[in-house]
């Protein structure tokens, strides 16, 4: 044991994003030993690049929102399969934790009588994000991170877990590395929460930063944790298309949000293919319209770039092989067009979307204000993860927890824009308070000498093999491998050869060898990534050909509609005592009737 450097808390973090930072930020005022780990630096969470807002029916812009409405555009946006007692305390718990954030200093938009600005998103009814210009994200992580100072809690700043630790069937700890020197760290704890994101390193074109590789949904499962929903992938409708050296960076949902539209290469607005009863008029007043809508009249039809992210993805996706997309294999995102409706539409621009005129301006030499941009789909966001209970945030395993975009059960098939800022907030505070009350009521358990060894020998493999694969080189056939047959539009024939795929590259991960030794070694950090991500990968596409029907952001070319039946049941996957997937389909429980009968009301 004097080999590792050992830590004890009360409650260890794995994840510095904002669930982290909230469930780190719960647990130390409870008064207990809280610690952080961050695979990255503090503050380059990933959770900086959420752009557009909070979801949170505060009513500050049209008064006929409310938590109900927050609810049914939940449950809708998710085809029905979200777990609707988190969708009712997400809903109903958003405000107070945006207006939290306030009290702590995050420094939000604000309409004429000084309120909370909240601007529209897709799927949401009415005007509910609250938002920061297009920085939202970062001003949270500065906001939560100022608030821990105060607090105080140990971080471990560039650390990366390797395995769980488990005394029976409870959570003892982790077992990790630190990424500068490659030393490592045995964290003991009586609770750990998992708050890693999510699996968008999986794919090629991602919005997702380097860190996303499936770590917290993979440690969970192997630790005996079921994990949910898998099979919805979210793939975000713009991301950056053109130069290639960023592809896959997102383009805010406030884009559209602000009043920009969607064109082709003919320069036609082609969402309106797909919804024209909304519209008496499509030609002369459809952009007048979208303008009114996004200026917060309450009379104006929603704009069509407003749907659900999985429908404007595939609109985008049908343009683009129907020959009509734009030079780069996209189409065009205008929203300097709105200088015909407003004399200082630069500025407004520049204001609300300070962050996407800068991105642009400096890494497409593109001016934004004066012309359109080129967006595609992008790999954005894991709908499935780790199975929790709905009021505590833990999992199977006794005293692990889950939050965020590695928890499962808010966003059902699919997420609307805005719910994951607020989803980290409402249940990272949940995650950490319980997580605290659990540690005060259990001792620090054992942890077995000899599974650390093991794990140890594990993590070092790499260094004592003479292989020839190159885990950059597996790295990238995976993820053509996912992009190509697991991404958007699905069918079984792709499918089963991506899982043919995925097991030659399981025997190749065995094979990969890296040279140097342990000290700022990232080809050793990609190797053993490769075995967290080849589990989500797996999972993913045998979860995909369980569903056989088109739902939420999974879409099947070979069973194209709904199926009623797989609208009764989620698809929940455990690790077998022989090591095997199993997979099993889990009943969705009743919904009480107060809340059926808002579902009912709201349609």
């Amino acid at each position: 044991m004097a080999e590792y450097l050992i830590h004890e808390h009360d409650v260890l973090i794995i994840g510095a994003g904002g669930a982290g930072l909230r469930a780190a930020v719960e647990a130390s005022a409870a008064g207990v030993e809280v610690a952080v780990i961050s695979k990255s630096l503090l503050g380059k969470a990933h959770t900086v690049m959420a752009e557009g807002g909070i979801a949170a029916a505060m009513a500050n812009v049209d008064d006929r929102d409310n938590w109900r409405v927050h609810f049914a555009d939940t449950m809708r946006g998710g085809q029905y399969l979200s777990n609707w007692r988190m969708a009712e305390l997400h809903a109903k718990e958003a405000p107070a934790r945006v207006r939290e954030l306030e009290a702590w200093g995050a420094l939000f938009d604000r309409t004429n009588d000084g309120r909370i600005l909240q601007r529209n998103f897709g799927g949401h009814r009415y005007p509910r994000l609250a938002h920061v210009g297009d920085r939202t994200g970062l001003e949270m992580i500065r906001t939560l991170q100022d608030q821990g100072v105060h607090l105080g809690f140990d971080v471990f700043m560039e650390h990366t877990i390797v395995k769980l630790l488990k005394d029976g069937e409870r959570i003892a700890g982790a077992f990790g590395y630190d990424r500068e020197r490659g030393r490592f760290h045995l964290f003991r704890a009586k609770a750990v929460v998992l708050a890693t994101g999510g699996i968008g390193r999986a794919y090629t074109i991602t919005s997702n930063s380097w860190e996303y590789t499936g770590d917290g949904h993979s440690l969970a499962y192997h630790a005996g944790a079921a994990l949910m929903d898998m099979e919805f992938v979210q793939f975000h409708p713009t991301g950056m298309i053109w130069p290639p050296s960023v592809r896959g960076i997102l383009v805010t949902e406030g884009v559209r949000g602000e009043g920009g539209v969607l064109r082709n290469r003919n320069g036609e607005r082609f969402m309106f293919k797909d919804i024209p009863l909304l519209y008496v008029n499509q030609t002369a007043n459809s952009e007048e319209e979208g303008w009114r809508y996004t200026q917060g009249d309450k009379d104006a039809k929603r704009p069509p770039e407003l749907l659900t992210r999985d429908h404007v993805a595939r609109c985008i996706r049908r343009e683009v092989r129907e020959g009509r997309g734009s030079p780069h294999g996209g189409v065009f995102l205008d929203i300097a067009w709105i200088k015909e409706r407003i004399p200082n539409a630069v500025e407004h621009i520049k204001k609300k979307l300070p962050s996407m005129y800068h991105q642009f301006k400096q890494l497409a030499d593109i001016d934004i204000t004066q012309e359109p941009m080129e967006v595609g789909p992008t790999t954005h966001y894991m709908m499935g993860g780790v199975r929790v209970d709905a009021d505590s945030q833990m999992s199977d395993v006794p005293g692990l927890f889950a939050a965020g975009e590695c928890a499962a059960g808010l966003h059902g098939a699919n997420r609307l824009g805005g719910n994951s800022l607020s989803d980290l907030l409402v249940f990272g505070q949940r995650a950490g308070g319980y997580a605290a009350t659990f540690s005060q009521k259990n001792s620090l358990g054992d942890v077995d000498t000899a599974e650390l060894r093991s794990a140890e020998n594990w993590a070092l493999q790499p260094f004592e093999r003479k292989g020839s694969e190159n885990p950059y080189a597996v790295q990238h056939r995976l993820q053509e491998t996912m992009q190509e047959l697991v991404g958007i539009v699905r069918q079984e024939d792709e499918m089963l050869r991506a899982l043919d795929c995925i097991r030659d590259l399981r025997s190749a991960r065995e094979r990969v060898s890296v040279d140097g030794n342990r000290e700022y070694n990232a080809g050793w950090h990609t190797a053993l990534d490769l075995y967290h991500l080849l589990t989500v990968s797996e999972i993913v596409t045998k979860a995909a050909l369980q569903r056989k029907e088109s739902r939420g952001a999974h879409f099947r070319d070979d069973f194209p509609e709904k199926d009623k039946q797989f609208g009764l049941f989620n698809i929940a996957v455990r690790k077998g005592a022989n090591g095997a997937m199993q997979f099993s389909h889990e009943a969705i429980p009743p919904m009480r009737q107060d809340l059926q009968q808002i579902i009912e009301e709201m349609k």
